[in-house]
């Protein structure tokens, strides 16, 4: 009978995360991945079997975090339609304002992940597509929330305007990782909130 584990499998999970978030999967060795864990080669190769295989767990903690936080703010009772648009855009303005480094943003681990590695790899790709298409139903919800208030503009499809809001996102991610700081950020906010007035 084997030992048991001595450590948090979820924990290592997120270790890696970062590490792959910050270097992306290309440029994260499986020496980096012990120093961002703690564990040993065999230890990790023991437990996750391989670097993709544990990129993937990787990159679903993330996007299930980061799409239930998404999902906090659009399903919040707080405000109209565009409001909470609004609030989630303020949200992705201060988590790339504390994840500068060295003067530039980490950006998106999803965004990474997409022009990186998703086209050459379907695993990757269908974690990063079923993210995608929950986040999409969200915003298009909510959108839709705000046709009905009032607050968006009615003449034009939900589905439309979520992608719209996701290209936003992503845009304010890679403009964070191009240097761009808090105030270039809020303007970018701003005009795409414009964009969905009456």
């Amino acid at each position: 009978m084997g030992r048991p584990r001595q450590f948090d499998e979820e924990q290592v999970v997120r270790a890696a995360c970062r590490e792959f978030w910050a270097k992306g999967f290309d440029g994260t060795s499986t020496a980096d991945l012990c120093q961002a864990t703690g564990l040993t080669r065999s230890s990790l190769y023991n437990t996750f079997h391989s670097k993709e295989h544990l990129f993937r767990r990787a990159l679903s903690y993330y996007v299930t975090t980061m799409t239930a936080r998404q999902g906090s703010v659009l399903d919040s009772t707080k405000g109209n339609g565009l409001d909470r648009i609004g609030s989630l855009l303020t949200v992705i303005v201060e988590d790339e304002t504390d994840n500068r480094e060295n003067g530039r943003g980490s950006g998106c681990f999803t965004v990474n992940t997409i022009t990186a590695v998703a086209s050459r790899n379907p695993g990757i790709a269908q974690v990063v597509e079923a993210d995608l298409h929950k986040r999409l139903s969200s915003l298009r919800l909510t959108v839709m929330d705000g046709q009905l208030d009032g607050s968006i503009a009615a003449d034009r499809d939900p589905g439309d305007l979520a992608w719209y809001v996701t290209s936003l996102i992503s845009g304010m991610r890679v403009a964070a990782q191009s240097g761009a700081g808090r105030t270039v950020l809020e303007g970018i906010a701003s005009s795409g909130i414009e964009a969905l007035r009456p």
